[in-house]
């Protein structure tokens, strides 16, 4: 097994042939992933970014320094040295307590989550290299999203995922689908800040095309649903992001072997993916 600088086991160590996933180790390799990040939200999302962003060439915030940051690196023999295809933010209760709040708080009351006796851990700012959407990138975070469960003990994932557009009539279908079938248990259930509620309830049952409106959801929140995840109440519209926001909650107990082989199988398998979780 290999140490960290420290000299301490590696909380997230996965080879997959040429693919190394582990947690960012130097404020450098918390560069790279803040760079991938500038490369998908700012350059294909049209993020704006601040101008010390643009100056840099990497999208932040003040949570990351209190964050761990899952990294997935290329050591295939034609990549470039610490080429970083994927990335994936974490956050504890210990590390938010530092941080002031969890980033979801600036959108969701989280009280529920808050109160839920165990650890529980926010994810976001997944995204994944452009050139490497074909599913394996999504797939292997989620290999680094288990193994990082199992090594701190977490009880309970949650944070915001992404629908792209911030017009809420064109995104009804996934919206009203997500309210009726997958609403979070009411002792689990964020909701939204009052001044940024926005109602998901805009379609009845009967007028909801299940099958259309699980090939409309992003795969991130699909990958959640298949590990039993539920949504709170509410959306949130993100004019800064271009995206309109659920707030998903999933109990790791659902992280079992079964749904690991599942959400890693098919390597070849086509699912384009970039970041939909933020």
């Amino acid at each position: 097994m290999e140490l960290t600088a420290d000299g301490l086991p590696r909380p997230v160590d996965v080879k997959s042939k040429d693919l190394h996933i582990r947690l960012a180790e130097t404020p450098d390799e918390v560069r790279l992933a803040q760079q991938l990040r500038y490369q998908v939200f700012v350059e294909e999302m049209a993020v704006v970014p601040s101008d010390e962003m643009r100056r840099e060439g990497r999208e932040f915030d003040s949570y990351d320094p209190y964050c761990d940051h899952l990294l997935v690196f290329d050591n295939s023999p034609d990549a470039s040295p610490q080429k970083v295809i994927a990335t994936y933010r974490f956050m504890r209760r210990e590390q938010a307590r530092k941080a002031g709040q969890f980033y979801t708080q600036g959108e969701y009351d989280i009280s529920p989550l808050l109160d839920y006796p165990g650890e529980i851990m926010e994810l976001g700012r997944s995204c994944v290299h452009r050139d490497h959407r074909t599913g394996i990138g999504m797939q292997v975070l989620w290999r680094g999203i288990a193994a990082y469960v199992m090594h701190f003990n977490v009880d309970l994932m949650f944070g915001c995922a992404s629908l792209f557009g911030t017009d809420v009539d064109k995104l009804a279908l996934p919206l009203a689908y997500l309210h009726h079938n997958h609403i979070a248990p009411e002792n689990l259930r964020p909701r939204a800040l009052p001044e940024l509620y926005t109602d998901m309830n805009l379609l009845t049952s009967e007028e909801i095309d299940a099958k259309a409106a699980l090939m409309s959801l992003p795969p991130l929140i699909k990958g959640y649903l298949r590990l039993g995840g539920w949504v709170g109440d509410g959306a949130v519209v993100d004019h800064s992001f271009g995206t309109t926001d659920v707030c998903v909650v999933v109990k790791t107990d659902g992280v079992t072997e079964k749904y690991r082989k599942h959400l890693t199988r098919g390597e070849g398998e086509t699912r384009p993916t970039s970041g939909e979780g933020h």
